[in-house]
């Protein structure tokens, strides 16, 4: 076959320019990606292999060889695994097949550091080559293929790329970087050994390069290194998590993360832990520290790698770890699956069960622990506390709030996916409120802080922080001093569906039912309230006649300080800001009216009592109600209108 040549996908193309540009800020991460590109590939040999074993042909051997050549400028990684075959070079090195792209694009906005960590969570190691390549070529062969259909591919990592068919005798893929001017560093054996072993030890499989040996120079000429022939494993071939704790330092843990995530940060914590009794597994856990692009795609899968006795079995096993918690990274390796395990079976395996709720447990207690030392460090700072605190504890210590501002909405989704952990993860929430800002008020704090008397948790829901701490709603509890739960993630209202009570006490929308304070309201206070509402009866028959297409019903409510009236729902309606938000994602909503209560005590509401102009003057009550509540008038130009009217 003759050469081809073809154009990249877009965003290879705006992914390459960036990569070229020096976007990596540390070169030799190139080889991680590669080597655990070529690692990756083996793995799905063996897996294939499970059910063809033929697919080996006459190279048994799984394993990852590494060499360069000084003279050529070129520096070779070459794999014994699965290979590719001409269909499959084209689609998987000239397009990036995979959800999310052009969310992923649209993010990247030309900070180096920020589009390195969006790189870094797209997963697009191949291209990383080109950090230190001004060309790359790829020979590969799919395994179980003659060795006519070998494949070659060649870039220069500009728009386009090169195809064309070879003869090749061994399966796999050799990718050969043709090494830039300021990567010369990399055609030296010692300093790959010392790459390999800071970022790629943890690889199961053999890594094997030449050995090399010290030749002395002839007639006054320098001395140099020579390769032998002989090829030696520079990497420990052993998985990390199969290895005892106390031999992993935390630089281990901390690379293993960055090679299977991809991502530049290190992890804000882990969890290794080997589970034994009714099934037997192995749990390696992270929890990154910031949250990827697409972290808010409920179709994303979790990042959980699955092993059966050692050996892989599928990426993103989004059955061994609740949806809400798919912001996890890790390994999991069973000793009880079957080796064929497939994704079908996965759902509905008991074994596979048992492994979800024990990994959703050990996140579960990961955060509790990380939550434990964010509360000793505000105790501390509260009392001037000066004990002498660990070094593991120190390395803790703020690290739940930082958690919290990039998973905690997230997180909350849990409230409604797993009811046999709602209460610890209850526990986990945190809050802005009208007393304390920053989202650093759990439901236990709000509760140590209720005024004598109170026998509710309030809290409000609204699109903002603003908006929520400026609603009408909240007027009487701030007249009163009484703490409220500011709410602003789009999933709280639905979560809250979830949880009535918090340790005993309910959980009470401030802008749901006719407000009751109970025994934070005194009898000269309801009395007076009554009243009010006996005499403003006559008017409020005409606010409801007036409003009878708009408004399920018009009271009077003692709820209100300053505003003339706000917007509530019957305690079980679906609040306003829910059903908005369903409206806007294109979603159905329950068609239902809400009730306008009224100040009696305002004076726009007491100048509609006999006025010419009642019936405009109640709209714009209304609409006025709805814009304080986060809505959008039903006729913004006929509310204009009436507004100009009155003006003159």
């Amino acid at each position: 076959m003759t050469k081809q040549t073809h154009s990249f996908q877009a965003e290879v193309a705006q992914l390459l320019h960036l990569v070229t540009h020096s976007l990596y800020s540390n070169q030799e991460i190139f080889l991680r990606e590669l080597i655990s590109n070529a690692s990756d590939a083996c793995d799905k040999l063996r897996f294939e292999a499970l059910n063809d074993g033929s697919l080996y042909g006459d190279q048994p051997n799984l394993e990852v060889r590494v060499s360069f050549d000084k003279a050529a400028r070129t520096l070779t990684i070459t794999d014994t695994g699965i290979g590719m075959s001409e269909q499959e070079a084209i689609d998987n090195l000239g397009t990036i097949a995979k959800s999310g792209t052009k969310a992923f694009v649209e993010k990247l906005s030309g900070d180096q550091k920020a589009d390195s960590q969006l790189i870094g969570q797209f997963g697009v190691g191949f291209y990383s080559g080109f950090i230190v390549a001004d060309k790359i070529t790829v020979e590969s062969r799919r395994a179980g293929s003659p060795a006519a259909a070998g494949v070659r591919w060649i870039s220069g990592g500009t728009g386009d790329f090169e195809i064309e068919q070879i003869e090749r005798a061994e399966r796999g893929t050799s990718i050969i970087l043709h090494l830039r001017d300021d990567a010369e560093e990399f055609l030296n054996g010692w300093k790959l050994k010392q790459v390999i072993a800071k970022y790629s030890d943890h690889i199961s499989l053999p890594i094997l390069m030449e050995k090399e040996e010290w030749k002395d120079g002839e007639n006054d000429q320098p001395g140099e290194m020579v390769k032998t022939g002989e090829w030696e494993t520079v990497n420990k071939a052993s998985a990390l998590w199969t290895r005892p704790k106390k031999d992993i330092t935390d630089e281990q843990y901390q690379e293993f993360y960055k090679a299977i995530s991809h991502d530049f940060e290190n992890p804000l914590t882990w969890s290794h832990n080997r589970v034994e009794g009714n099934t037997e597994y192995t749990q390696l856990l992270y929890i990154p520290a910031k949250a990827p692009f697409d972290l808010y795609q409920r179709d994303k899968h979790a990042g959980i790698k699955l092993y059966v006795k050692r050996v892989f079995i599928m990426d993103d096993a989004e059955a061994l770890m609740p949806q809400y918690l798919r912001f996890v990274k890790g390994v999991i390796d069973s000793a009880d699956l079957p080796l064929n395990v497939s994704r079908e079976l996965l759902q509905e395996s008991r074994d596979v069960r048992l492994i979800r709720d024990g990994s959703a447990k050990r996140v579960l207690s990961m955060l509790e622990d990380l939550a434990r030392h964010d509360k000793h460090e505000a105790a501390a700072d509260a009392e001037g506390v000066t004990d002498v605190v660990s070094e593991e504890d120190k390395a803790k210590e703020g690290k739940f709030s930082q958690f919290y501002a990039e998973f905690g909405a997230v997180l909350k989704e849990g409230l409604g996916e797993d009811f046999g952990n709602k209460e610890r993860i209850a526990k986990l929430l945190r809050f802005a409120t009208t007393t304390h800002e920053g989202l650093n008020t759990s439901f236990a704090d709000y509760k140590a802080r209720m005024k004598e008397g109170q026998e509710a948790i309030y809290y409000i829901t609204a699109d903002n922080l603003a908006a929520a701490k400026n609603s009408p709603q909240l007027e009487v509890f701030k007249k009163k001093g009484i703490e409220v739960l500011l709410m602003t993630d789009r999933v709280d209202e639905w979560a809250l569906n979830y949880l009535q009570a918090f340790d005993g006490t309910p959980l009470q929308s401030v802008a749901k039912g006719a407000v009751d304070l109970g025994k934070l309201q005194n009898e000269e206070e309801k009395k007076a309230a009554e009243e009010a509402a006996e005499a403003f009866k006559p008017l409020l028959a005409k606010l409801k006649d007036a409003l009878k297409d708009r408004a399920e019903d018009v009271r009077a409510t003692s709820r209100l300080v300053d505003s003339p009236a706000c917007l509530v729902v019957s305690d079980g309606d679906m609040s306003l800001q829910l059903a908005r938000l369903l409206k806007q994602a294109g979603q159905a909503a329950p068609e239902s009216k809400p009730v306008l209560e009224v100040n009696p005590e305002h004076p726009l509401v007491k100048k509609l009592d006999g006025s010419v102009h009642f019936h405009d003057l109640a709209q714009i009550l209304f609409d006025q109600a709805v814009l304080a509540e986060g809505g959008m008038p039903e006729d913004p130009a006929a509310y204009v209108k009436r507004v100009n009217a009155l003006l003159v």
